[in-house]
């Protein structure tokens, strides 16, 4: 069942208070106002006006104050691959990973795991923590901010030079990000030892099998609890903290190949992608493409043609 969220005033989420006092728990989360249990429904309160419910009858008890603004915890429109998903993955203690910057031709790729415990879940939420693609990247900066100095993260970033040295090798981009995603988990568990986390959700890029072939050579390969699903930011918030940390990483780093080009650099891999790189060549050479792209793609026969090179 998908947690309810609704938006609240001031003057209704002290109506609230009052109305659940004879239920309150005690147990008052990070930003929040009051946590009460009633008939088995827990309702969760925010200083933002946020009130979440969860459990039995929560959909009735929401519409007690208003009309359920967000529903979250839903599993819909993935596909997983590997062991099968808990059923109730969405409030386990779990590490996530995510990658942001495959699809892009200028800019590094950067992988994130992270940790987030059970009772961190709601915290999240009522920092707006979901996934990166469907956040501003002004959010994204003010939220990743934020995780920082609570959440447990393994960051990793590869610089273009060498994933074009990588790519050159004979290593295919899914291979590269295989590895990467192995890494940071590895590092993060490290990080957080003895503790261990209930599992581990990968945001699927390869199929289970695939993935774990692409790792054989491997000094030290983390299998245990190992899940995968597409769309995994909707299922744990912990891939969605990981690819909101990912992408604020991303751009940081996406700013500094822009101040060392010396104009903006475009995102992506379309058409204005192909005549950054052109002018980029005019500039600064065709060796430059190294540190400022990922070489194999196709943009960079189209800058060279639009270059006269």
């Amino acid at each position: 069942m998908a947690n309810i969220v609704i938006q609240v005033t001031k003057a209704d989420l002290e109506k609230m208070k009052v109305y659940y006092q004879a239920y309150h728990t005690g147990k008052i989360p990070p930003g929040g106002v009051f946590a009460a249990k009633k008939n088995g429904c827990a309702i969760t309160a925010y200083r933002s006006g946020k009130v979440m419910f969860q459990g039995a009858g929560n959909e009735a008890e929401a519409k007690r104050w208003g009309n359920p603004t967000a529903k979250v915890g839903k599993t819909t429109m993935s596909k997983t691959s590997g062991l099968p998903l808990p059923p109730n993955i969405s409030t386990m203690s779990i590490i996530g990973s995510d990658e942001v910057g495959k699809g892009d031709y200028f800019g590094p790729m950067t992988v994130v795991a992270s940790y987030v415990k059970k009772d961190q879940i709601h915290l999240l939420q009522e920092l707006g923590v979901k996934d990166s693609k469907h956040l501003t990247d002004p959010q994204i900066i003010i939220i990743a901010k934020d995780l920082l100095t609570f959440i447990p993260y393994s960051l990793l970033t590869l610089p273009n030079e060498k994933y074009n040295q990588l790519q050159a090798s004979g290593m295919t981009q899914g291979k590269i990000t295989a590895i990467l995603h192995n890494q940071a988990l590895n590092f993060l568990l490290e990080k957080i030892e003895p503790e261990k986390p209930e599992a581990i959700l990968v945001d699927q890029f390869a199929e289970a099998g695939v993935y774990f072939r692409h790792l054989q050579g491997q000094k030290s390969i983390c299998r245990e609890n190992v899940l995968f699903s597409t769309k995994a930011e909707g299922i744990h918030l912990a891939v969605a903290a990981s690819s909101i940390l990912a992408r604020y990483a991303f751009l940081k780093a996406f700013d500094d190949l822009s101040e060392k080009a010396g104009f903006t650099l475009p995102k992506g891999a379309g058409a204005k992608v192909d005549q950054a790189a052109a002018r980029l060549i005019k500039q600064k050479g065709i060796k430059s493409l190294n540190e400022f792209t990922k070489e194999h793609f196709a943009n960079t026969g189209k800058a060279k043609r639009i270059a006269g090179k």
